[in-house]
């Protein structure tokens, strides 16, 4: 492993920012991770993980970790929320590695982010800080300080913003966003295996098009728990927050009338949370200086697409070897990581924006062509070789494992 004089200051400690301090660390950077957070956990649920992510924590060593605890779904479905016809079935499993090279599988969210957490404090280069949240920043042409709320202080030669949807290090440096409400309201929760009927739900991710809105379900954790996310339009909502508990009457209520299949499902839920799902316009700019963005702090997108998270992970890559590349030009290799991602996480922002309409006009006439659409994006997605790009090198991009 090649040792890089530069250290580098990731704030936030979510799944972008575990996999970017990760890739940094076996790259041969000094990488020190701020937290806000005092405790070390993810929110939320259900994560899909497609084979253009799954090539990023492969090349890190990390499919024996990760496939203790995921599923591997045989398809992609779509179904009609009130006859439960499939309207459209994609191969997953076998077929995505034969096409892709790579797997396509569930996770649970804190499965993946204890995975890569303990893979992090495994790496001697690199270092956690939990309870440390960043109140002020600064940049000259030779380095970055941060300061944190406690009042502790950092020196790096690069600080990058993982601190997710409401990213202080983003309104730093650009002023505070506005987001829109999109009209839609999600629901998530969890129902273990053993309180369904024997089979219930078959081994594949589902998703339940409707009028109005729809329903995703797959499972997580090796097939024991079924990630359930209802996603509904209402008129106006006010948090945007992932931990909003909601009650599960009006869960339900929001659904009925929809099939008897998932009327089981959601019936054995004992708890749930609730969400207004924003949206925001791709940012025209995502690095000033020796400063810059990732995942949901610089392109932060609907769930409509499932590549939220892979997203994040392909940044991390990029950004990790555009750093390695150019050594002694940090803003330079800041600009370039920003020009190889930008285009493509514009796209995947428009594609799930536009799926709202696709998914709850489940008897709209040209859902054929819609279908075909959806299946040829699948394929763009997937197909992607995050490893194959102009990082700034001579020769190959630096492995990346242990």
């Amino acid at each position: 492993m090649v040792k890089y004089a530069q250290h580098i200051i990731v704030a936030g400690a979510g799944l972008g920012g575990l996999t970017l301090a990760l890739c940094l660390a076996r790259a041969g950077f000094r990488v020190t991770v701020l937290e806000q957070a005092k405790v070390l956990g993810e929110v939320g649920a259900g994560v899909q993980i497609s084979a253009n992510g799954a090539r990023v924590l492969y090349h890190l060593g990390l499919a024996d970790a990760l496939n203790r605890f995921a599923f591997r779904p045989e398809s992609g479905e779509m179904r009609h929320w009130k006859t439960g016809e499939t309207l459209s079935s994609r191969p997953l499993g076998q077929a995505s590695e034969q096409a892709f090279g790579f797997p396509y599988f569930h996770l649970h969210r804190a499965d993946f982010h204890a995975v890569l957490a303990r893979e992090l404090r495994d790496a001697s280069s690199a270092t956690l800080n939990l309870g440390h949240k960043v109140r002020e920043i600064y940049q000259s042409e030779t380095g970055v300080r941060v300061l944190t709320e406690g009042g502790s202080k950092f020196s790096g030669d690069v600080l990058v913003g993982c601190d997710g949807i409401h990213s202080a290090i983003r309104e730093h440096l650009f002023g505070p966003d506005a987001p829109r409400f999109t009209g839609c309201v999600a629901w998530r929760t969890t129902v273990p295996v053993d309180t369904l009927p024997p089979g219930h739900v078959r081994p594949v991710a589902s998703n339940w098009i409707g009028q109005g809105g729809h329903f995703v379900h797959y499972y997580v954790r090796r097939g024991e728990l079924v990630n359930c996310v209802g996603v509904m339009e209402r008129d106006a909502w006010q948090a945007e927050s992932w931990s909003s508990v909601g009650a599960v009457p009006e869960f339900l209520n929001d659904f009925a009338g929809w099939h008897e299949d998932l009327q089981i499902l959601m019936h054995a839920a004992k708890s749930c949370f609730q969400w207004g799902l924003f949206d925001r316009d791709p940012m025209p700019q995502w690095s000033d200086g020796r400063v810059t963005l990732l995942g949901d702090a610089c392109h932060p997108m609907l769930p409509f697409m499932a590549q939220g998270a892979v997203m994040a992970i392909e940044d991390a890559y990029t950004l990790a070897q555009c750093l390695a590349a150019s050594e002694d030009n940090p803003p330079g290799a800041l600009l370039r990581y920003e020009a190889l991602r930008k285009e493509r996480t514009t796209a995947v922002q428009k594609m799930s924006r536009d799926n709202i309409q696709f998914f709850h006009h489940a008897d709209i006439p040209n859902l054929g062509a819609r279908m075909s659409s959806h299946r040829e994006a699948h394929r763009w997605l997937y197909s992607f070789d995050v490893t194959n790009q102009a990082f700034g090198y001579d020769g190959p991009p630096i492995k990346l494992v242990k």
